[in-house]
């Protein structure tokens, strides 16, 4: 028969392998830990750059764009990886020289009775409700309105500026 002290004895040495086990574990997390806040460290910093730099070609291309008529067929050419290029609506410009995207959230507005949000928005033109779909989309709707192709009539509430001179019909007028 096993003695008590004998016995606690035995659950204390398991007990501090535990403890040894737990604190290596802990070494290592933090290791891994300080690794990880370095690469987000990087990514922010490099994503901060990077939107800087595209900001201030965006300015300039907008700048040489209000200089050169684009023809309605021709497509603008992004300058960078993942940039899209929403050029400055303008009588006679047709949608199809937007991105598929912007396109098609032109042609939900163009379809819709009245102004609407960009919760509206999104699951009609195939993405999924989520926060940052919203967010993205909301984006979108922001720089056709900086760029004349919408308006926002209230906080939110987004519409097209001319549906015929746009190039987009509603299916009513067509």
């Amino acid at each position: 028969m096993v003695s008590l002290p004998e016995e606690l004895e035995a659950r204390e040495a398991a007990a501090r392998r535990r403890v040894e086990e737990l604190r290596a574990d802990t070494a290592e997390l933090a290791l891994r830990l300080e690794a990880a806040q370095e690469v987000l460290s990087r990514l922010e910093i490099t994503r901060e750059t990077v939107t800087k730099v595209l900001a201030e070609l965006s300015a300039a291309q907008a700048d040489s764009e209000a200089d050169v008529p684009v023809e309605p067929a021709q497509k603008p050419h992004p300058h960078g990886a993942g940039v899209v290029m929403v050029p400055p609506g303008r009588e006679g410009l047709a949608a199809t020289v937007l991105p598929d995207v912007y396109r098609d959230i032109m042609e939900v507005l163009a379809d819709a009775p009245g102004p609407l949000q960009a919760k509206q928005i999104v699951p009609r033109i195939g993405l999924a409700a989520t926060a940052g779909k919203i967010e993205g989309t909301r984006a979108k709707l922001k720089r056709l309105v900086e760029r004349g192709w919408l308006t926002e009539d209230a906080p939110g509430r987004f519409t097209l500026v001319r549906r015929r001179t746009l190039g987009i019909d509603p299916p009513d007028l067509q």
